[in-house]
């Protein structure tokens, strides 16, 4: 009670931190709602009548703590960020929707520290990601215990084009893969393509023809002679495209019915771009399927992103009058290829779908 009278700034200091020990020595006892009750309070007054170094010993102290009083824990989250950090960190405290708050109200240091948070869960990484900060996605990328996945790792290397500092990170990332080291590819330097091509199983020098060909198609384009990447093989229309689509994508507005909204506008470019997006394919599969003897494989694509087994026949037949009468097959093929459709999870399919799109 002396303490708690003093207006001394070391006793104000003292009787936080002496409060603090309390507690962790009786972690037993504080389950107790009136307990909690007392607590919150107590610490709420304390901590919002205290000087800045006090609250950032206080949060040194106490960020570990699994009893602390929410409400405190918060308000500490979005003090002055040396404060906030150990907080962000560590307290077992914040759950998801506290740290979805930070990533949308506080500062951007306050976010990258978020995004520097051990192991937080695919709905965090969700949310930077679609958030697009440059420091904050690069700070996720090297936080090797994010739930990041295959989706999140597309999304980021598809950023990358414009997001220098996402590449690095991104080549030397636990979760990629030969599909998306391909991706990558495309974004990085030559020492960076080097040791992706050393790493994973890529046809180097078809990708090397490929990027050339549209670093010449890129200089004709453009006044001045400046260069620009694009993706492989890519039409400046299929650019335009591409990046309607990603922004479709990133709002988590782009689903299976646009496909038919490409065919019926006669957009076959944007029907393969639509169905690379939402399955996770390369574009270049798509494009091999669409060009087949057999409409299973466009089937097992389907199935592979939800598409209804009812919409298929509809699908192959506007697709087939805009690319003349491709992919092929007769009644029973496409018979088989609805069945194949109606059987097959998304799991089982995307699978089935590269191994058949690799047998070609």
């Amino acid at each position: 009670m002396r303490l708690a009278k003093s207006r001394d700034k070391g006793d104000r200091e003292r009787l936080l931190l002496e409060l603090v020990d309390l507690c962790n020595d009786n972690r037993e006892d504080l389950d107790n709602p009136r307990i909690q009750a007392l607590l919150s309070q107590v610490f709420f007054d304390l901590v919002f009548q205290a000087e800045h170094d006090i609250r950032l010993r206080l949060a040194d102290k106490i960020c570990m703590s699994d009893w602390a009083p929410a409400a405190m824990i918060n308000i500490l989250s979005f003090d002055d960020i040396e404060i906030a950090r150990p907080i962000i960190a560590k307290s077992p405290i914040l759950q998801d929707p506290d740290l979805i708050r930070i990533l949308v109200e506080a500062t951007l240091e306050h976010q990258v520290e978020v995004a520097r948070r051990p192991d937080i869960s695919a709905l965090i990484v969700d949310a930077i990601v679609k958030g697009s900060v440059a420091e904050v996605m690069t700070a996720l990328v090297n936080n090797p215990s994010a739930d990041v996945t295959l989706d999140h790792l597309y999304e980021l290397i598809q950023k990358a084009e414009k997001v220098e500092s996402l590449r690095t990170p991104l080549a030397g990332h636990v979760g990629l893969n030969d599909e998306l080291a391909g991706y990558l590819y495309a974004w990085v330097g030559d020492t960076l393509r080097k040791s992706l091509g050393e790493k994973f199983k890529l046809d180097v020098q078809a990708l090397d023809r490929a990027l050339n060909q549209s670093v010449r198609e890129a200089r004709a384009g453009i006044p001045g002679g400046q260069t620009q990447t694009i993706p492989l093989g890519e039409t400046e229309e299929e650019r335009r495209e591409r990046k309607l689509i990603a922004k479709l994508d990133m709002a988590g507005e782009l689903r299976p019915g646009h496909l038919i909204k490409a065919l019926r506008e006669k957009r076959l470019s944007m029907f393969v771009s639509i169905l690379a997006t939402l399955g996770r394919f390369d574009p270049m599969d798509i494009r091999k399927t669409i060009q087949s003897g057999s409409p299973e494989l466009l089937a097992m694509a389907c199935a592979a992103i939800g598409l209804d087994k009812t919409a298929f026949p509809a699908i192959l037949s506007l697709l087939r009058d805009i690319n003349k009468g491709r992919p092929g097959g007769d009644d029973e093929a496409v018979r088989k290829a609805t069945a194949t459709l109606a059987q097959l999870g998304p799991g089982v399919a995307v699978s089935a779908f590269r191994k058949g799109v690799a047998a070609l």
